[in-house]
């Protein structure tokens, strides 16, 4: 699961700092996934060590009755341009000296590689697979590390366009286990009817969707 909305008034990029928790809207995004999920088959519930995912993880582990377990892998990508604003026109990517940093957005160069995302994401997906084997968990996480995991399942290339990531506010991406191995990957966005007018189709596409694998 993402977390729900930030309070962010000054519109930075606020990656890993702490002190960003959820707006009004956002506690109630986490309620409605709460209410969505009450009557799932939910042992285990383990969120990134960020505030904005711990207080998304809260509703659904109480409404579980289960201790909210914390995972340093689910955390958000690490991203240079932490603690600024970031967009064409202003000071951060007119400054010369972050240019260095945008020479490769492959990798990316600005950030975490997006392969020590994808492999740090599947260790969480394993752990929680365990710690719930035979029922279900839910991992609080950030879009970044949601979506690198969910194309790296899905075989597609791991550099992207971020506007065209599948993972809205409070959305869910489903990986359903057969023993050891992912056998389908599912989308669905329980809380779309709270997103701001403005989010409405950024971020996730609004009809559910999955991918089956063979053997």
């Amino acid at each position: 699961m993402r977390h729900g909305e930030v309070h962010n008034p000054e519109g930075i990029l606020y990656g890993r700092l702490p002190g960003y928790r959820l707006s009004e809207l956002g506690r109630r995004m986490a309620d409605r996934v709460a209410e969505d999920l009450a009557d799932r088959d939910i042992t285990h519930v383990v969120a990134s060590p960020l505030e904005r995912a711990q207080e998304t993880a809260e509703p659904i582990a109480k409404s579980h009755g289960l201790d909210l377990a914390v995972d340093e892998r689910l955390i958000e990508a690490d991203n240079i341009f932490q603690g600024k604003t970031f967009g064409v026109g202003d000071g951060s990517l007119r400054n010369p000296g972050y240019w260095k940093y945008l020479t490769n957005p492959f990798k990316p160069s600005w950030g975490e590689p997006y392969v020590e995302q994808a492999v740090r994401m599947m260790g969480a997906l394993a752990a929680a697979r365990d710690a719930a084997r035979g029922h279900e968990a839910v991992c609080v996480s950030h879009q970044l590390p949601i979506w690198t995991v969910r194309s790296f399942v899905e075989r597609r290339r791991l550099w992207h366009d971020p506007r065209n990531r599948q993972c809205s506010l409070a959305s869910l991406t489903s990986f359903t286990f057969e023993g050891d191995r992912i056998v389908s990957v599912g989308y669905r966005e329980p809380a779309r009817d709270l997103l701001p007018a403005h989010l409405v189709g950024k971020g996730g596409k609004s009809k559910p969707v999955g991918k089956s694998f063979g053997a």
